[in-house]
Protein backbone atom coordinates (compact mmCIF):
# COMPACT_ATOMS: atom_id res chain seq x y z
CA UNK A 1 0.00 0.00 0.00
CA UNK A 2 2.99 2.73 1.11
CA UNK A 3 3.87 3.30 -2.88
CA UNK A 4 0.16 3.53 -3.54
CA UNK A 5 0.16 6.40 -0.37
CA UNK A 6 3.02 8.00 -1.84
CA UNK A 7 1.58 8.70 -5.17
CA UNK A 8 -1.59 10.44 -3.88
CA UNK A 9 -2.19 13.59 -4.42
CA UNK A 10 -3.36 14.31 -0.42
CA UNK A 11 0.23 13.20 0.56
CA UNK A 12 1.32 16.48 0.82
CA UNK A 13 -1.40 17.28 3.34
CA UNK A 14 -0.76 14.34 5.81
CA UNK A 15 -2.48 11.40 4.38
CA UNK A 16 -1.12 8.27 5.00
CA UNK A 17 -1.56 4.12 5.18
CA UNK A 18 -2.91 4.76 8.67
CA UNK A 19 -5.50 7.09 7.47
CA UNK A 20 -5.93 5.00 3.99
CA UNK A 21 -7.13 1.85 6.42
CA UNK A 22 -9.30 4.26 8.64
CA UNK A 23 -10.81 5.55 5.51
CA UNK A 24 -10.96 2.00 4.24
CA UNK A 25 -14.68 1.66 5.29
CA UNK A 26 -16.14 4.21 3.82
CA UNK A 27 -14.51 4.25 0.13
CA UNK A 28 -17.10 1.53 -1.03
CA UNK A 29 -19.86 4.05 -0.14
CA UNK A 30 -18.66 5.84 -2.59
CA UNK A 31 -16.99 8.80 -0.73
CA UNK A 32 -14.16 10.38 -0.73
CA UNK A 33 -11.24 11.31 1.84
CA UNK A 34 -10.65 15.15 2.45
CA UNK A 35 -8.65 17.16 4.84
CA UNK A 36 -10.80 20.07 6.45
CA UNK A 37 -8.42 23.65 5.78
CA UNK A 38 -11.37 25.48 7.32
CA UNK A 39 -14.22 25.24 9.67
CA UNK A 40 -16.70 28.20 9.68
CA UNK A 41 -20.13 28.77 10.73
CA UNK A 42 -21.91 25.01 9.73
CA UNK A 43 -19.58 24.64 6.87
CA UNK A 44 -16.22 23.62 5.83
CA UNK A 45 -13.48 24.18 3.32
CA UNK A 46 -11.92 20.47 2.44
CA UNK A 47 -9.15 19.28 0.29
CA UNK A 48 -9.76 16.71 -1.53
CA UNK A 49 -7.78 14.67 -4.68
CA UNK A 50 -8.47 15.58 -8.01
CA UNK A 51 -6.95 13.45 -10.77
CA UNK A 52 -3.23 13.73 -9.70
CA UNK A 53 -3.61 17.06 -8.03
CA UNK A 54 -6.19 18.42 -5.24
CA UNK A 55 -8.61 20.65 -4.93
CA UNK A 56 -10.65 22.91 -2.56
CA UNK A 57 -14.58 21.46 -2.14
CA UNK A 58 -17.08 22.98 0.50
CA UNK A 59 -18.78 20.41 2.85
CA UNK A 60 -21.79 20.56 5.01
CA UNK A 61 -20.82 19.64 8.51
CA UNK A 62 -24.96 18.83 9.90
CA UNK A 63 -24.24 15.05 9.81
CA UNK A 64 -21.41 14.88 12.01
CA UNK A 65 -22.56 17.30 14.50
CA UNK A 66 -22.34 16.11 17.99
CA UNK A 67 -23.49 17.45 21.30
CA UNK A 68 -19.52 16.99 22.30
CA UNK A 69 -17.97 20.60 21.66
CA UNK A 70 -14.67 18.48 21.79
CA UNK A 71 -16.01 16.05 19.17
CA UNK A 72 -16.92 18.58 16.46
CA UNK A 73 -14.86 19.05 13.32
CA UNK A 74 -11.80 21.35 13.22
CA UNK A 75 -9.31 22.33 11.03
CA UNK A 76 -6.97 19.42 11.02
CA UNK A 77 -9.31 17.30 11.17
CA UNK A 78 -9.97 14.31 8.21
CA UNK A 79 -13.24 13.39 7.17
CA UNK A 80 -15.40 10.95 4.59
CA UNK A 81 -17.03 13.11 2.04
CA UNK A 82 -20.07 12.80 0.14
CA UNK A 83 -19.03 15.05 -2.65
CA UNK A 84 -21.94 15.05 -5.15
CA UNK A 85 -24.31 15.43 -2.15
CA UNK A 86 -21.56 18.18 -0.52
CA UNK A 87 -21.80 16.49 2.90
CA UNK A 88 -19.13 15.32 5.58
CA UNK A 89 -20.58 11.48 6.69
CA UNK A 90 -17.39 10.94 9.36
CA UNK A 91 -14.56 11.72 10.78
CA UNK A 92 -11.89 9.66 10.81
CA UNK A 93 -10.34 8.87 14.29
CA UNK A 94 -7.91 11.83 15.43
CA UNK A 95 -4.01 10.81 16.31
CA UNK A 96 -3.77 13.83 18.32
CA UNK A 97 -5.97 16.74 19.17
CA UNK A 98 -5.20 19.99 20.84
CA UNK A 99 -7.78 20.91 23.33
CA UNK A 100 -8.45 24.24 26.45
CA UNK A 101 -11.30 24.76 28.04
CA UNK A 102 -13.34 27.21 27.61
CA UNK A 103 -13.99 30.40 29.75
CA UNK A 104 -17.69 29.63 30.29
CA UNK A 105 -18.60 28.08 34.02
CA UNK A 106 -19.86 25.18 32.37
CA UNK A 107 -16.32 23.26 32.23
CA UNK A 108 -16.01 22.63 28.39
CA UNK A 109 -13.74 21.49 26.45
CA UNK A 110 -12.68 23.37 22.91
CA UNK A 111 -10.71 21.99 20.16
CA UNK A 112 -8.16 23.84 18.44
CA UNK A 113 -6.76 21.40 16.21
CA UNK A 114 -6.72 17.74 15.16
CA UNK A 115 -3.78 15.27 13.91
CA UNK A 116 -1.19 17.83 14.44
CA UNK A 117 2.70 16.18 15.01
CA UNK A 118 4.22 20.31 15.82
CA UNK A 119 2.69 22.08 18.61
CA UNK A 120 4.57 25.63 17.82
CA UNK A 121 4.10 28.26 20.82
CA UNK A 122 5.13 31.65 20.02
CA UNK A 123 6.35 34.00 22.45
CA UNK A 124 7.13 37.51 21.48
CA UNK A 125 10.26 39.33 22.99
CA UNK A 126 8.41 42.71 23.23
CA UNK A 127 8.29 41.96 27.28
CA UNK A 128 8.97 40.69 30.07
CA UNK A 129 8.95 36.75 29.34
CA UNK A 130 5.85 35.12 30.88
CA UNK A 131 7.30 31.23 31.93
CA UNK A 132 4.06 30.55 33.17
CA UNK A 133 2.56 30.98 30.71
CA UNK A 134 4.94 29.23 28.79
CA UNK A 135 4.13 26.39 30.89
CA UNK A 136 0.51 26.14 30.58
CA UNK A 137 0.98 26.17 26.61
CA UNK A 138 3.66 23.67 27.07
CA UNK A 139 1.38 21.17 29.11
CA UNK A 140 -1.67 21.30 26.70
CA UNK A 141 0.67 21.03 23.84
CA UNK A 142 2.78 17.43 25.67
CA UNK A 143 -1.68 16.48 26.66
CA UNK A 144 -2.67 16.53 22.83
CA UNK A 145 0.11 14.23 21.30
CA UNK A 146 2.10 16.56 19.55
CA UNK A 147 5.98 17.98 20.26
CA UNK A 148 5.68 21.00 21.05
CA UNK A 149 8.48 23.29 20.48
CA UNK A 150 8.62 27.07 21.82
CA UNK A 151 9.57 30.08 19.06
CA UNK A 152 10.56 33.51 20.87
CA UNK A 153 9.94 35.57 18.13
CA UNK A 154 10.47 39.17 17.09
CA UNK A 155 14.12 38.10 18.48
CA UNK A 156 15.41 41.29 16.35
CA UNK A 157 14.16 43.74 18.94
CA UNK A 158 16.64 42.36 21.37
CA UNK A 159 20.02 44.30 20.12
CA UNK A 160 22.10 42.14 23.03
CA UNK A 161 23.25 39.00 21.64
CA UNK A 162 24.21 38.13 25.61
CA UNK A 163 20.59 39.09 26.52
CA UNK A 164 19.38 37.01 23.71
CA UNK A 165 21.08 33.66 24.95
CA UNK A 166 20.03 34.74 28.54
CA UNK A 167 16.19 34.84 27.54
CA UNK A 168 16.61 31.73 25.47
CA UNK A 169 18.12 29.83 28.28
CA UNK A 170 15.27 30.57 30.85
CA UNK A 171 12.80 29.42 28.75
CA UNK A 172 14.73 26.12 28.26
CA UNK A 173 14.83 26.00 31.88
CA UNK A 174 11.02 26.42 31.79
CA UNK A 175 10.66 23.88 28.68
CA UNK A 176 12.94 20.42 29.53
CA UNK A 177 13.21 18.44 26.66
CA UNK A 178 11.33 21.21 24.13
CA UNK A 179 13.55 22.55 21.09
CA UNK A 180 13.60 26.65 22.26
CA UNK A 181 14.58 28.86 18.78
CA UNK A 182 14.97 32.84 18.99
CA UNK A 183 13.51 33.76 15.68
CA UNK A 184 13.09 37.01 13.72
CA UNK A 185 10.64 37.35 10.37
CA UNK A 186 12.15 40.47 9.75
CA UNK A 187 16.06 39.54 9.37
CA UNK A 188 15.27 35.56 9.03
CA UNK A 189 17.09 34.44 11.90
CA UNK A 190 15.95 31.03 12.80
CA UNK A 191 13.35 30.72 9.95
CA UNK A 192 14.98 28.54 8.07
CA UNK A 193 15.94 26.12 11.52
CA UNK A 194 12.34 26.02 11.82
CA UNK A 195 10.75 25.68 8.82
CA UNK A 196 13.14 22.55 8.26
CA UNK A 197 11.91 21.25 11.75
CA UNK A 198 7.70 21.21 10.33
CA UNK A 199 8.85 19.75 7.04
CA UNK A 200 6.75 16.48 6.09
CA UNK A 201 4.54 16.81 9.07
CA UNK A 202 1.55 18.76 10.71
CA UNK A 203 2.37 22.11 12.98
CA UNK A 204 0.04 24.22 15.07
CA UNK A 205 1.04 27.91 15.81
CA UNK A 206 -0.42 29.23 18.81
CA UNK A 207 0.23 32.30 20.90
CA UNK A 208 -1.54 35.21 22.31
CA UNK A 209 -2.51 38.39 19.83
CA UNK A 210 0.69 39.96 18.51
CA UNK A 211 3.05 37.28 18.76
CA UNK A 212 3.85 37.37 15.31
CA UNK A 213 2.03 34.52 14.30
CA UNK A 214 0.90 35.57 10.91
CA UNK A 215 4.13 37.15 10.36
CA UNK A 216 6.01 34.58 11.09
CA UNK A 217 3.74 32.22 8.94
CA UNK A 218 4.23 34.75 5.91
CA UNK A 219 7.97 34.03 6.67
CA UNK A 220 7.58 30.16 6.33
CA UNK A 221 5.24 30.26 3.52
CA UNK A 222 7.97 32.76 1.73
CA UNK A 223 4.58 34.76 0.85
CA UNK A 224 2.17 37.25 2.34
CA UNK A 225 -0.44 34.15 2.95
CA UNK A 226 -1.83 35.95 5.72
CA UNK A 227 -2.68 39.55 6.73
CA UNK A 228 -0.78 41.21 8.85
CA UNK A 229 -1.79 43.88 11.67
CA UNK A 230 0.84 45.93 13.55
CA UNK A 231 0.60 46.62 17.17
CA UNK A 232 -1.54 49.12 19.14
CA UNK A 233 0.17 51.63 19.83
CA UNK A 234 -2.15 52.54 22.79
CA UNK A 235 -0.98 49.33 24.92
CA UNK A 236 0.90 47.25 22.96
CA UNK A 237 -1.40 44.48 22.19
CA UNK A 238 -1.97 43.11 19.06
CA UNK A 239 -5.21 42.79 16.72
CA UNK A 240 -6.50 39.39 15.90
CA UNK A 241 -4.93 39.26 11.98
CA UNK A 242 -5.84 35.68 11.90
CA UNK A 243 -9.91 35.25 12.56
CA UNK A 244 -10.24 31.25 11.41
CA UNK A 245 -8.10 28.30 12.19
CA UNK A 246 -6.08 27.70 8.44
CA UNK A 247 -4.49 24.80 7.43
CA UNK A 248 -1.72 25.76 4.31
CA UNK A 249 0.44 23.34 3.11
CA UNK A 250 4.06 24.44 3.36
CA UNK A 251 6.62 25.13 0.17
CA UNK A 252 9.10 22.64 1.48
CA UNK A 253 6.45 19.84 2.71
CA UNK A 254 4.22 19.52 5.31
CA UNK A 255 0.86 22.28 6.07
CA UNK A 256 0.29 24.70 8.99
CA UNK A 257 -2.37 25.67 10.88
CA UNK A 258 -2.33 29.53 11.83
CA UNK A 259 -4.82 30.20 14.80
CA UNK A 260 -6.22 33.29 16.36
CA UNK A 261 -4.70 34.68 19.02
CA UNK A 262 -5.66 33.00 22.46
CA UNK A 263 -6.69 35.33 25.36
CA UNK A 264 -7.10 32.02 27.91
CA UNK A 265 -5.42 28.88 27.71
CA UNK A 266 -7.54 27.79 30.57
CA UNK A 267 -6.03 23.04 31.10
CA UNK A 268 -8.31 20.53 29.75
CA UNK A 269 -7.60 17.64 31.36
CA UNK A 270 -4.33 18.01 31.45
CA UNK A 271 -2.46 15.76 34.01
CA UNK A 272 0.08 13.79 32.00
CA UNK A 273 0.82 17.27 30.38
CA UNK A 274 1.22 19.17 33.36
CA UNK A 275 3.72 16.12 34.42
CA UNK A 276 5.87 16.10 31.46
CA UNK A 277 6.47 20.13 31.74
CA UNK A 278 7.48 19.75 35.11
CA UNK A 279 8.98 15.87 34.63
CA UNK A 280 12.39 17.30 37.79
CA UNK A 281 9.62 17.62 39.70
CA UNK A 282 7.95 14.14 39.37
CA UNK A 283 11.20 12.58 39.41
CA UNK A 284 11.76 14.28 42.49
CA UNK A 285 8.99 13.50 44.02
CA UNK A 286 9.35 9.54 44.00
CA UNK A 287 11.93 10.44 46.65
CA UNK A 288 9.91 11.65 48.73
CA UNK A 289 9.36 9.94 52.19
CA UNK A 290 5.88 9.86 51.49
CA UNK A 291 4.04 8.66 48.80
CA UNK A 292 1.45 11.16 48.75
CA UNK A 293 3.84 13.95 49.88
CA UNK A 294 2.39 17.44 48.96
CA UNK A 295 5.35 19.33 48.75
CA UNK A 296 4.34 21.78 51.25
CA UNK A 297 5.75 20.75 54.83
CA UNK A 298 5.96 17.12 55.25
CA UNK A 299 9.49 15.77 56.38
CA UNK A 300 12.00 14.32 53.87
CA UNK A 301 10.25 16.20 51.10
CA UNK A 302 12.74 15.81 48.06
CA UNK A 303 11.27 18.50 46.10
CA UNK A 304 11.27 20.99 48.98
CA UNK A 305 15.03 19.88 50.05
CA UNK A 306 15.68 20.38 45.93
CA UNK A 307 14.48 23.96 46.35
CA UNK A 308 16.26 25.00 49.45
CA UNK A 309 19.83 23.62 47.76
CA UNK A 310 18.62 25.76 44.75
CA UNK A 311 18.47 23.06 42.90
CA UNK A 312 14.97 23.26 41.86
CA UNK A 313 13.60 26.82 41.43
CA UNK A 314 11.28 28.18 43.36
CA UNK A 315 9.29 29.34 40.67
CA UNK A 316 9.07 26.20 39.22
CA UNK A 317 7.64 24.57 42.15
CA UNK A 318 4.96 27.56 42.74
CA UNK A 319 3.87 27.19 39.09
CA UNK A 320 3.38 23.11 38.95
CA UNK A 321 1.49 23.54 41.95
CA UNK A 322 -0.81 26.23 40.24
CA UNK A 323 -1.38 24.01 37.10
CA UNK A 324 -1.97 21.04 39.14
CA UNK A 325 -5.07 22.74 41.32
CA UNK A 326 -6.52 24.28 38.32
CA UNK A 327 -6.36 21.06 36.57
CA UNK A 328 -8.20 19.03 40.00
CA UNK A 329 -10.85 22.00 40.08
CA UNK A 330 -11.63 21.28 36.39
CA UNK A 331 -11.89 17.64 36.63
CA UNK A 332 -13.91 18.34 39.58
CA UNK A 333 -16.02 20.51 37.79
CA UNK A 334 -16.48 18.57 35.26
CA UNK A 335 -17.65 15.78 37.36
CA UNK A 336 -20.22 17.36 38.78
CA UNK A 337 -20.99 18.68 35.60
CA UNK A 338 -21.66 15.33 34.14
CA UNK A 339 -23.49 13.94 37.29
CA UNK A 340 -26.16 16.83 36.74
CA UNK A 341 -26.20 15.76 33.60
CA UNK A 342 -27.08 12.31 33.90
CA UNK A 343 -29.48 13.65 36.88
CA UNK A 344 -31.34 15.46 34.42
CA UNK A 345 -31.58 12.93 31.68
CA UNK A 346 -32.89 10.60 34.56
CA UNK A 347 -35.77 12.77 35.41
CA UNK A 348 -36.69 13.42 31.83
CA UNK A 349 -37.00 9.82 31.34
CA UNK A 350 -39.05 9.56 34.57
CA UNK A 351 -41.27 11.87 33.31
CA UNK A 352 -41.36 10.51 30.04
CA UNK A 353 -42.26 7.04 31.72
CA UNK A 354 -45.06 8.72 34.03
CA UNK A 355 -46.19 9.84 30.94
CA UNK A 356 -46.64 6.78 28.77
CA UNK A 357 -48.31 5.34 31.93
CA UNK A 358 -50.67 7.56 32.16
CA UNK A 359 -51.74 7.51 28.15
CA UNK A 360 -51.75 3.85 28.55
CA UNK A 361 -54.27 3.73 31.38
CA UNK A 362 -56.43 6.28 29.52
CA UNK A 363 -58.76 9.03 31.13
CA UNK A 364 -59.42 8.36 34.94
CA UNK A 365 -63.39 7.57 35.60
CA UNK A 366 -65.32 10.09 38.05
Amino acid sequence: MSDIISAHPLTAYGWDDGFAESFAPYAADGLVPGRIVRVDRGRCDLVVAAGDTVATVQGDTSLVTTGDPVAIMCTGDWAAVDREQGYVRALLPRRTAFVRSTSSKRSEGQILAANVDHAVIAVPLTGELDLGRIERFLALAWESGATPLVVLTKADLVTDPAVLDHLVADTEGAAPGVLVLAVSAETGLGVDVLGAVLTGGTAVLLGQSGAGKSTLANALFGAAAQHVQTIRDRDGKGRHTTTTRNLLPLPHGGVLIDTPGLRGVGLWDAGNGVAQVFAEVEELAEECRFHDCGHVAEPGCAVLAAVDSGALPERRLASYRKLLRENERLAARTDARLRAERRRDWKQKQQLGRHMAERKRGPSRG
